[in-house]
């Protein structure tokens, strides 16, 4: 009689190789202890000081975090780095999504770099209402910049900060100064917000439009063209060129109807074609040559007292906001009113009183 062959299936798993045991207990202990050791305060401020961007892109985790317990740390660092800070020149850089900010900044770091400049990108990315994610894609959307040793970027979410400004770009500012960054450039979402944010911490305000995009007049309602030096129109190539001409014309119309500026700088418009490298190195020609008017005339440094001025009541704003919900006792007197508020056994301002009353 013949013996019935036993099946086999193909998806039986086989008995494979053993895990060897580890046989050094205290390399692996030291290699673990090596992860978890983090540096101290000191550590990271001569890091930041000697240009380790590592130092600096740890610094900076430590400013945008929003654990109390990192406040003091983040504090100090930033107290004792802005000795070294102010030695820079800082370019905002803002447009409607799909204007190409990215591809010109790129294009605009790229040409710094040939001059021997340090670059900081601190490029913010919009956070959804919703989820409060946000992408942090810059990297990836300026891959040739990135390579570049000179060249520093960090992308940041904006959470729910006006224009779309990170929480602690100011902050983050000053670490990019102290470690040796002699430009930067901050990139604003620019989704319609206040601009005014960005506006109050760089020397230099870039708006980056787009031609028959039909928005040449309507540009003219909104204070962002009041507050911008320069007006770009990105672009500005293949069959786009005679509309960029034309958008040209309309803007700098517009420009003349603004009253003058205490800077004594006629604000600029000019075409440019940041895939294709056209025009970029004319712009920072424009940009050197506002640096060279504001500091002759001094408007450089009384620009820069008053952003300094203004930063102060924005820290005393930031930091009683932050007390204040992070009190227990109006942590549960707020969900209290909240139940109140939802039951409508009370109003919002009734609310609010209750809760500043127990400040």
């Amino acid at each position: 009689m013949q013996k019935k062959q036993k099946h086999i299936s193909a998806l039986e798993e086989k008995q494979g190789i053993p895990t060897p045991e580890i046989t050094n207990d205290s390399v692996i202990s030291k290699v673990i202890s090596k992860r978890k050791k983090q540096p101290s305060v000191n550590e990271l401020i001569q890091g930041i000081l000697d240009g380790n961007i590592t130092a600096l892109s740890r610094a900076i985790t430590l400013v945008e975090s929003k654990n109390p317990k990192h406040l003091e740390k983040a504090t100090t660092i930033v107290k004792r780095c802005l000795h070294y800070a102010n030695n820079s020149v800082r370019i905002g850089i803002t447009g409607v999504p799909g204007v190409g900010k990215s591809t010109f900044i790129e294009a605009l770091g790229k040409h710094l770099v040939k001059l021997d400049k340090k670059i900081a990108v601190l490029a913010v990315d919009p956070s959804s209402t919703i989820t409060k994610g946000s992408i942090l894609g810059d990297k990836t959307r300026m891959a040739d910049l990135v390579k570049e040793p000179n060249a520093y970027i960090r992308p940041s979410a904006s959470g729910n900060s006006l224009g779309g400004v990170a929480r602690k770009t100011r902050e983050t500012i000053i670490l990019c100064e102290a470690a040796g960054f002699d430009t930067i450039i901050i990139e604003t979402v620019g989704v319609g917000q206040s601009e005014t944010t960005v506006h109050s911490m760089v020397d230099f305000f870039l708006l980056l439009k787009l031609a028959g995009a039909g928005d040449e007049l309507q540009g003219i309602k909104r204070g962002i063209i009041e507050i911008a030096d320069a007006i770009v129109i990105n672009k500005a190539d293949g069959d786009n060129v005679k509309r960029a001409k034309l958008a040209k014309v309309e803007f700098t119309r517009a420009l003349h109807l603004y009253p003058k500026k205490e800077s004594s700088w006629s604000p600029k418009v000019s075409l440019c074609s940041a895939l294709n490298n056209d025009g970029v190195e004319d712009i920072w020609n424009m940009i050197t040559k506002y640096f060279e008017t504001t500091t002759n005339n001094s408007f450089f440094t009384k620009k820069r007292q008053g952003q300094n001025k203004f930063w102060l009541l924005q820290t005393i704003e930031e930091r009683l906001k932050f007390d204040f919900y992070n009190n227990k006792t109006i942590k549960k007197e707020l969900q209290k009113q909240l139940k109140l508020i939802e039951d409508n056994k009370t109003t919002p301002f009734a609310a609010a009183e209750v809760l500043l009353k127990l400040i």
